[in-house]
């Protein structure tokens, strides 16, 4: 998928599930940090990813796992910016920049990214709106609690699906407000960002209170540790666990899943996705 064609997915009625590849560039996020280090790893698993049918690659440099520290803005973009450039000679695929920094975005989308992905919501960079201002793009507002050094050591809530509705449309409103175009605007719950084990599945379980916001709806649960947890696997043992949870998502109206596995996320997708539309017309 490319841009144009993401741009015409955005306004359409009907849209499709669509398959975000996480491809974290750097040395300590929680699944996969380290592998795609290297830049040319990085590139490399990104046209695979692409091959096995992501729509979107989603690049970050830096880890957001809990109890992660910051990096700088130097050090974020000597990991994303090489692999940006290297992957937009290869492929014109849409790219997401996930980053809080709004000099990382303005960088990332001068060179190629097409949506800036910012799990703060645009809290933690004033002037993050103004990147997205500047090059007209989508862009993914998340709800976290706190910031990922503290959000994990006691989240508590008093309405928990309340709360989350409620930030998400105040971020929304904030970006519309701000003259960002509503079509430009996906909404993520925040699976993990300063949520306990129940608050995942709360979440999953009444994503149809989302997902009635009228906004895309993004969901990232892929390997994560609500799931490891749970079944007491590892972190490369949680394919199904994501599997089931996406596709419970999907049937709750999510339409943008943010994965590691994406051949198994895009075949169990597309067989979910035939299963809910199918309305027995033809037999």
């Amino acid at each position: 998928m490319n841009i144009s064609e993401f741009n015409h997915w955005l306004i359409s009625k009907d849209k499709k599930p669509l398959i975000m590849g996480i491809l974290n560039v750097t040395p300590d996020s929680f699944s996969d940090g380290g592998l795609y280090y290297d830049t040319q790893k990085a590139v490399d698993h990104a046209l695979l990813m692409i091959r096995e049918g992501a729509d979107i690659i989603d690049i970050g440099g830096e880890s957001t796992r809990p109890f992660s520290d910051p990096v700088s803005e130097e050090d974020e973009c000597s990991r994303v910016l090489p692999v940006i450039t290297k992957l937009r000679d290869k492929t014109d695929v849409v790219i997401s920049i996930d980053t809080t920094k709004s000099y990382v975005a303005r960088e990332s989308c001068i060179i190629g990214a097409n949506i800036i992905n910012d799990i703060s919501g645009m809290l933690f960079d004033d002037k993050m709106i103004d990147v997205v201002k500047e090059f007209n793009c989508p862009v993914i507002l998340m709800h976290i609690k706190g910031d990922p050094k503290v959000m994990q050591e006691d989240p508590k809530y008093d309405n928990l699906i309340t709360e989350i509705k409620s930030h998400l449309l105040e971020r929304a409103n904030y970006a519309i407000n701000n003259n960002i175009d509503k079509n430009n605007i996906i909404l993520d719950p925040g699976i993990g960002f300063g949520k306990t084990i129940e608050h995942n599945f709360e979440i999953i379980n009444q994503l149809e209170k989302l997902t009635s916001l009228d906004y895309p709806l993004l969901i990232g649960i892929s390997n994560k540790s609500f799931i490891g947890k749970t079944l007491n696997v590892g972190e490369d043992d949680r394919l199904q666990g994501t599997i089931v949870s996406n596709t419970v998502a999907l049937a709750k109206g999510c339409k943008i899943f943010r994965v590691h596995n994406v051949k198994e996320a895009k075949r169990s997708l597309k067989i979910a996705n035939k299963i809910f539309n199918s309305n027995g017309l033809n037999t």
